[in-house]
């Protein structure tokens, strides 16, 4: 299809002046730019270490193992942070807790070994969302650092140590509480299971499912 002559517009490079061909319009306005940033001088650059950050609240730091009411670690061992972790950097070794000891009667496992290594770490965050206990944070703690890889690498030990520092920082209070040991421990008894599938009679109809029973669809 041809296009008429009135809808085409040519398109003509500028025609550069005299003044223009100099450069000096060019330069004049960068300096202007620059004077005018001398003068409203607003430094953005932090004078570290001599002047700390001011870190945002959600400002992700080194993880720490939050205790309980009896100076116990938290964690139970369910490994929901280490399947959660995209960037694979969390190790848990569980063992079964000591029943003939009072201080673990409440628990099934507690963590033996529990390590996090700081330097494959991504900082999202994704451990303390999957936790059911509330047993792992992240702090505001940035200036870490290591010699060696095994010194990036925090154990049970360095995780509770971190706690103890900043439990009672303002910027660092235990964020959630749903419970003494989990979310479910606030249930003092768990509701009837239904049945996945409606029961049918013979003639194909619904049938009120028994509490509790659960029987294949035919």
């Amino acid at each position: 299809m041809a296009v008429a002559a009135q809808d085409v517009i040519w398109a003509e490079p500028p025609k550069i002046g005299f003044w223009e061909s100099t450069y000096l319009p060019a330069i004049l306005t960068g300096l202007g730019i620059t004077t005018k940033h001398v003068i409203n001088y607003k430094p953005v650059t932090l004078q570290y270490p001599e002047v700390e950050p001011d870190l945002p609240v959600h400002y992700k730091g080194i993880h720490r193992l939050n205790r309980d009411e009896k100076e116990r670690v938290k964690c139970v061992a369910c490994m929901m942070c280490a399947t959660a972790c995209p960037a694979d950097c969390i190790t848990i070794v569980a063992a079964a807790a000591p029943k003939d000891d009072p201080l673990w009667v409440d628990r099934d496992k507690y963590p033996a070994s529990f390590e996090i290594d700081e330097l494959k770490c991504i900082y999202c965050g994704m451990c303390e969302e999957a936790c059911p206990c509330d047993a792992i944070e992240l702090t505001h703690i940035y200036d870490v650092t290591g010699t060696t890889r095994s010194e990036m690498i925090y154990d049970k030990e360095k995780l509770l140590a971190v706690y103890d520092e900043t439990k009672n920082h303002p910027k660092d209070p235990p964020r959630t509480h749903r419970g003494a040991l989990s979310g479910t421990s606030e249930f003092s008894t768990l509701p009837p299971l239904g049945p996945a599938t409606p029961v049918l009679n013979d003639d194909r109809s619904a049938k009120a499912p028994t509490p509790g029973v659960i029987r294949p669809t035919h």
